[in-house]
């Protein structure tokens, strides 16, 4: 956030660290992942004009992120995936703003044909945000 839009000068080699953090579990708490995702969402906050180029590598980012976090049997309390659900969504959320509704055109598709409730659930509140 002390950058503010100067964040854009970093953003191809932040792009890259946020999209491997994203990638890997880090145990039971998730901190590491949590982390990124509050580090993606600031990112977008302050770099938006910036981030339309990038909504296809991060949107497929925070979707695998969203089905991993589903469909992961680990030790993770339910609270931690719960909380990485919702920050991903907020995270996809923030892309659909700044790219003019371009998430909700690309989700459809997504949404109609996915049959996991929590996945859809995330879905749906992108596609339901003004």
């Amino acid at each position: 956030s002390r950058l503010g839009i100067l964040i854009v000068r970093h953003l191809k080699r932040l792009e890259r660290v946020i999209l491997g953090y994203l990638e890997v579990s880090d145990g039971p708490e998730e901190e590491a992942r949590l982390g990124i995702l509050e580090t993606l969402q600031c990112t977008i906050e302050h770099a938006w004009p910036r981030m339309p180029c990038r909504l296809p590598v991060l949107l497929k980012a925070l979707l695998r992120l969203l089905w991993d976090v589903h469909t992961e049997q680990g030790p993770t309390p339910a609270p931690v995936r719960a909380a990485l659900l919702h920050r991903a969504t907020q995270c996809l959320i923030l892309l659909d703003r700044c790219s003019q509704g371009q998430v909700k055109v690309l989700l459809e598709g997504v949404h109609s044909s996915c049959e996991e409730n929590q996945v859809r659930e995330c879905l749906r509140k992108v596609q339901e945000s003004s």
